[in-house]
Order: structure tokens, then C-alpha cells, then sequence
């Protein structure tokens, strides 16, 4: 069976459908950016026809961008840009820039855009489309009329103002989303790729092993989505004419020998322009201290797995190892596709557990994705009555240790749950 025929089994494409309905969910969430961003100006006392030309726009990125996104997973990426007027300036982005930070800022879009939001979680039977509700939605003057709809759009609304990525998660006409907010234009997809078809295929094989391996997540101390594309890109770097089923063989063979922490790069670090902190090992004391960096290609770069601990990492070079010799044997033709994304046999593999659980308060949205970032794997929505969570975490003890107490370091795990619920919305009253 050919590797994209094997993938197709596990429903790793998206249908006509599918792909249909989110661009149609795209099209709305814009237009309602573009009014909040027309209402935001109008407020600040800026003329009209200048606040509507202010723009707002909603830009896709990670999977999604990549045109590698599972039916499951969408995640968006918001980016405020104006349009600006010859008679106001000849040096457009400069000032485009600065007339942003202005009056539209990032609390503006954790209270306002965070309101407007909550204000269509209205519950209902009636069914339309998505343009059709948002025709229920008008702008007077600076100020949001929300007509009654008996429809229901947004739901599991959350917004996490403190995290390391701030963003709000929401569920909009049955699409889960992240939604961040951000004013640079930086984007370097499309010019680190030769062949992305190539690209695109061999990161859905990758990521579909990553999660069957069980290594997918960067909460937990592994690679995330954005960091297994960057690995998968320096690949089809450095075999440019390779076919993915060459190139997933070829990955393995790379980062199952890679001298880590020797960073991966898809290009030059950049100087630092802007004044923000860019990844640097020479300068930045914490950076010398990242086992398994993966630097992000735009300025300002990151390292992607900062998560990654000396116990992870040697998990992943270990799956990378299996994963080299089952894609030998593939490429040999002495076995299937089958056999790099089989599931591993986790209990028999390991003697020792913790096992934590977790329900969340009466009433509430599901605690588990605070749990997540934690860390834990993230679910939303709300939980039937009585629900719990459960994780497993294996544990390995070396020979020479006799006797081991975790009772502190739990007891700061759930301390620090606790503290993160009680700064996030998770426990605020709606």
C-alpha cells in the first residue's frame, strides 16, 4: 500500500465538505473582526470613512497554513494591518504600524473582542447560515447591538490572558479555534519550501506517528505542531528531490544521529532589529540550558521545544531509532506502512505509575486543557455529571535508588494547578 493510501485509512484528509465549511467559518470570523476593529476606531474619535478603512483581518497559521490540518484541529492566527490613506502619510507601514498600537491594543482584544463573543452564545433550535447570523448583528454608532438569535455559534468561549501564548479558544459553529492576537507581519512559509506537496505529505505521516508513538505534545515536554513541521522542513531542506516516502526515512535517519543541542535552523538567525529577545545561547543565559532546540524562522526567533526535558528527549531518540529501522525495512519491502504507525503497548512497558485525576466544579467548562498547559492534554467543552480526567505517568528509577519520596513535588504540581486556575477565567463567575 502506497504511503498516502495508508494515511487516507486513518482520515488524516479533510473532505470538500469539510474544507468548505471552514471557509466559511473564516469568512465570518473576518467580518467580525473588521467591526470590532471599525467600532474600536470609531471610539478613539477617528472619522469614518477613515475607520472603516482601518481594515482587520483574520490570517491562518500553523496546520492550517500548511495545508496539513486534520478534521479535528484548526487553529487561527489574528492580524491587525490599516489600510492607510495617501493624505494622512506617504510612509504607509511605518505609521500603519504606529496608529495601531494606538487604539487597538492587546487588552482591547482580551475585553472588548472577548465581550463581543461572549454575546453571541445564544442557545437555540432555529438553523441558518453563518452570514445569515451575523446579519442579526448591526453597529451604532461606537457601540455593538446584538439582536436576539435563537442560534447557537460560539460556545466553550475561554480566554487565557497570562499564558506564555496569550489567545482565546472557542468553539464557532462547531470549529474549534485558537485565536491570538499579533501586529507583525512576519511569515516565512513560503520561502524555505521548495516542493510543499511534498512537504505537506510527508508532515501528515510524521505527525500521524508522533501522536500513535504517543510523542506529540508540547505540554507534556515533547514537539508540538509547529515544531515537528519545522524538523519535517530542514528535511525536505536537505533532500530537496527526494519523494516523501524517501523523505520520511530520511527524517529519522537525521534526527535519531542529530548532536543535540545542536539547534535546528531553517535559516540565519536574524540580528536583533525590533529590540525583542531572539534566541541566542551567547547572550542569553537561559538559552544554554534548552536540550533539544528547534528555532522558529521568523524574527523573533524561538526555541519551539523549550519544554523538552532530559527525560523526553531520550523517549524521542529512542522512537526515533525504531522508527529508522521500521522505515528500512518499508523501504526494503519486508513489511507495511502499517508498521511505523503501530500504537506501542504502554502498561506492559513500565512497573511504576502516577495516575492523576481531575474534575472540574459543578457547572464549569472542563479544567483539563489548565491541566494541559501544566501540563496535560487539553479537552473543552462542558463535561457530563461526575466526569473525571485521568492521566498516566510512567516512571523509571535508576538501579542504585533505594528510596524515592514524590510527595513534594506533587504537592507543587497541584499547587501550581490551582494557582493558574485561580488568575485564568476558569474559575470566574460568567
Amino acid at each position: 500500500m502506497k504511503l498516502r493510501e495508508y494515511l487516507a485509512s486513518f482520515g488524516v484528509f479533510e473532505s470538500e465538505q469539510e474544507t468548505q465549511h471552514r471557509c466559511e467559518v473564516l469568512g465570518t470570523l473576518h467580518q467580525l473582526v473588521r467591526q470590532w476593529v471599525r467600532v474600536g476606531s470609531l471610539r478613539e474619535k477617528l472619522p469614518a470613512d477613515v475607520a472603516s478603512s482601518v481594515g482587520g483581518k483574520v490570517f491562518t497559521f500553523g496546520s492550517y497554513r500548511l495545508g496539513v490540518s486534520d478534521f479535528h484541529m484548526w487553529t487561527f492566527y489574528s492580524f491587525l494591518t490599516k489600510v492607510s490613506l495617501s493624505r494622512y502619510t506617504t510612509k504607509a507601514l511605518t505609521l500603519t504600524r504606529c496608529a495601531l498600537r494606538r487604539h487597538i491594543e492587546r487588552r482591547s482584544f482580551f475585553s472588548t473582542f472577548y465581550c463581543l463573543l461572549k454575546a453571541k452564545k445564544k442557545v437555540g433550535a432555529t438553523c441558518c447560515s453563518l452570514l445569515e447570523y451575523f446579519t442579526c448583528m448591526v453597529i451604532s454608532g461606537n457601540r455593538y447591538n446584538v439582536h436576539e438569535a435563537n442560534i447557537s455559534y460560539v460556545k466553550d468561549l475561554i480566554a487565557v490572558e497570562n499564558a506564555y501564548v496569550p489567545v482565546i479558544k472557542l468553539n464557532f459553529d462547531g470549529t474549534d479555534i485558537d485565536l491570538l492576537f499579533a501586529r507583525l507581519p512576519l511569515s516565512v512559509t513560503d520561502d524555505i519550501l521548495r516542493n510543499v506537496e511534498n512537504f505537506r505529505l510527508t508532515l501528515r505521516a510524521n505527525k500521524l506517528w508522533a501522536k500513535r508513538r504517543g510523542i506529540y505534545s508540547n505540554a507534556l515536554g515533547y514537539p508540538g505542531g509547529v515544531s515537528w513541521a519545522m524538523l519535517v522542513a530542514r528535511t525536505c531542506q536537505l533532500y530537496p528531490n527526494a519523494l516523501p516516502a524517501t523523505l520520511v526515512n530520511k527524517f529519522f535517519l537525521i534526527f535519531c544521529q542529530w548532536r543535540w543541542p545542536l539547534p535546528v535552523l531553517l535559516k540565519r538567525v536574524d540580528p536583533d532589529r525590533l529590540g525583542f529577545l531572539v534566541w541566542d545561547p551567547r547572550v542569553n543565559l537561559a538559552d544554554r540550558y534548552h536540550l533539544m532546540p528547534v528555532i522558529t524562522p521568523a524574527y523573533p526567533q524561538q526555541n519551539s521545544t523549550f519544554n523538552v526535558s532530559a527525560s523526553t528527549r531520550s523517549v524521542m531518540v529512542e522512537e526515533l531509532k525504531i522508527g529508522l529501522a521500521t522505515t528500512e525495512e518499508i523501504m526494503k519491502g519486508n513489511c507495511g506502512w502499517e508498521c511505523l504507525f503501530d500504537t506501542p503497548n504502554f502498561f506492559p512497558k513500565y512497573k511504576y505509575f502516577i495516575v492523576l485525576l481531575a474534575s472540574p466544579p459543578a457547572r464549569t467548562t472542563s479544567c483539563s486543557g489548565r491541566f494541559n498547559s501544566a501540563p496535560l492534554n487539553a479537552t473543552t467543552g462542558q463535561p457530563p455529571a461526575n466526569c473525571c480526567s485521568m492521566w498516566f505517568i510512567e516512571l523509571q528509577f535508576e538501579k542504585s535508588t533505594l528510596n524515592l519520596d514524590l510527595t513534594y513535588d506533587i504537592q507543587t504540581f497541584v499547587e501550581n494547578v490551582n494557582s493558574q486556575a485561580r488568575k485564568s477565567y476558569m474559575l470566574r463567575k460568567a
